[in-house]
């Protein structure tokens, strides 16, 4: 696996900038804007990333083949809802403090009062911005004596009163509009829909789990308050919906007004519930009939863009929030082969590549190539940067930094190296963050990050899936990437000063709160 890399000459004297490179936009008009997130969809589940998937998906593949696929593209964090956070402000979650997975109605926000959010910048921009899907980032509900509530789980669900609007969701923060879910829309307790800032059909009872499919794929679907107009089956058909009605209905009232769409899916997650049309249309069982589903609404959307006479000045980015989830590649590279993870050694909650390397996909007609594939190390926070760049939007020093523009990528410039000088990553432990430089990688802990691989379970046991470890007694992880790819061999000892400039590097990095000059230590990338 090949990589440019800047020279260790020039990356000996080159002070790197933390965060935003920006570079002025150069096009008067500003895009549209379409974003859409797939839920725990990882690396190998596509056939443009692996040649041995066994799921068509011929909807990304053409958007891949029109547009420009990365291959060295991560998620901000390991799991759903600190990536979420890291997306909407540039900035990896750890520096709130809290790392939290919520449930439920748990919260509050993670986005702090005042901070700027990518809808709110590209809102104050002109830009008219919806959201359809999950939120999955906190936020506030009330009771009867109008005390929030930021429980987890069940009980937190019971205490609601639905009566009052909700504080800290979508329209906090930057969205004009927003339908969809506090969180995980199937699982987590709260089975209704969001519309504004308030639940306008209200859970009548218990949701009654035996109406859906009980598989491999359904375990994840725990017992919660349902609406009476709640599907689990269709919850994704119904985000497509209000997707689509949002750009009809913009377009036709305000087609000279930019627009920013950020349609976040409930596909991939567990459980695997596909719409009834779906089922079966693969040969890999219900959550192969999932990724389909969700490869057709992409396409569903890209077509609603051409039909509307927008296709051309939109901006359309496909991502994955993490790598795919742990019953989810066991039991599909067990029953059809297919490894959604390949071919990487990790899956979600991991800091391994399988963990975070996810798929990227951007289409741009006029200003990104059509069938490009970039080697480019990018994060998902760059997405904040990048579009300050394409509108033209200086960042404050204290806003995103954790974010790089990478717009001289999409633009097609020739860099002559690693835009992106180094990327901190965040896994399912809070405090367990990693570093990459080029093809070097230094893990600052040690195990997974994320996942138990000394559990031994009848069903979803990790342990046959554990690599040994060639440095048991490092406190940390050190790996080159371009020639181990599947991180089984540990340097930690063996390349001391590399561990310990990258061990500096990350401490520096991580306690800057602003961004700031950061020199990158001189490492020979071919060494």
């Amino acid at each position: 696996m090949s990589r440019k890399s800047t020279s260790p000459r020039k990356a000996a004297t080159a002070l790197i900038l933390l965060a935003s490179l920006c570079t002025p936009a150069r096009a008067a008009d500003r895009p549209h804007i379409l974003l859409i997130l797939a839920d725990d969809l990882g690396y190998g589940d596509l056939a443009c990333y692996n040649s041995d998937s066994k799921i068509p998906t011929p909807h990304l593949d053409k958007l891949a083949l029109q547009g420009m696929r990365f291959t060295d593209a991560h998620s901000p964090a390991t799991v759903c809802t600190p990536t979420r956070y890291s997306l909407m402000t540039g900035e990896l979650c750890f520096r709130t403090g809290s790392s939290p997975v919520f449930t439920g109605v748990g919260g509050p926000c993670l986005i702090r009062d005042g901070q700027l959010t990518l809808p709110e910048m590209l809102k104050e921009a002109g830009y008219a911005t919806a959201m359809s899907g999950k939120w999955h980032i906190g936020l506030t509900f009330f009771d009867k004596q109008s005390q929030p509530i930021h429980d987890n789980g069940l009980e937190g669900v019971r205490r609601i009163d639905y009566s009052r609007p909700m504080k800290g969701g979508p329209l906090d923060h930057g969205f004009d509009q927003f339908f969809g879910t506090a969180s995980c829309p199937t699982t987590d307790f709260l089975y209704a829909y969001i519309e504004g800032d308030r639940v306008p059909n209200p859970p009548s009872g218990i949701i009654d789990k035996s109406r859906y499919p009980k598989n491999a794929y359904t375990r994840d679907f725990r017992e919660g308050l349902a609406s009476e107009d709640f599907d689990a089956s269709e919850v994704d058909m119904v985000f497509l919906e209000k997707s689509r009605a949002f750009l009809r209905s913009h377009v036709q009232a305000k087609p000279d007004q930019p627009f920013f769409l950020f349609h976040s899916m409930q596909a991939v997650h567990l459980p695997s519930i596909p719409a009834e049309k779906f089922r079966g249309k693969t040969q890999s069982g219900p959550h192969g009939d999932f990724i389909h589903q969700m490869d057709w609404i992409v396409g569903e959307l890209a077509s609603e863009l051409e039909a509307l006479g927008v296709a051309k000045n939109t901006l359309v980015i496909f991502c994955s929030d993490n790598g795919p989830e742990v019953p989810t590649v066991l039991n599909m590279r067990k029953t059809h082969r297919h490894d959604g993870a390949r071919p990487w050694r990790g899956v979600k909650r991991d800091a391994w590549e399988g963990g975070h390397r996810t798929p990227l996909i951007v289409k741009w007609p006029d200003r990104v190539a059509a069938g490009k594939v970039s080697d480019q190390l990018i994060s998902l926070t760059d997405l904040f940067a990048t579009t300050a760049a394409i509108i033209s939007r200086d960042l404050p020093d204290d806003t995103a930094v954790d974010s790089f523009n990478m717009l001289p990528v999409l633009e097609g410039e020739q860099i002559g190296g690693m835009l992106r000088p180094y990327m901190l990553q965040q896994t399912h432990w809070e405090q367990a963050l990693s570093i990459r430089v080029g093809p070097w990688k230094y893990l600052d802990h040690k195990g997974s990050g994320g996942n138990d691989y000394n559990r031994d379970n009848a069903e979803w046991s990790m342990k046959p899936h554990r690599l040994p470890d060639t440095a048991p007694d490092a406190p940390g992880q050190l790996y080159h990437l371009a020639t181990d790819p599947r991180e089984t061999s540990n340097l930690y000892f063996e390349k001391p000063e590399i561990t310990k400039q990258f061990k500096d590097l990350l401490d520096k990095a991580v306690a800057s709160e602003r961004r700031e000059w950061i020199q990158v230590p001189a490492v020979d990338p071919s060494e």
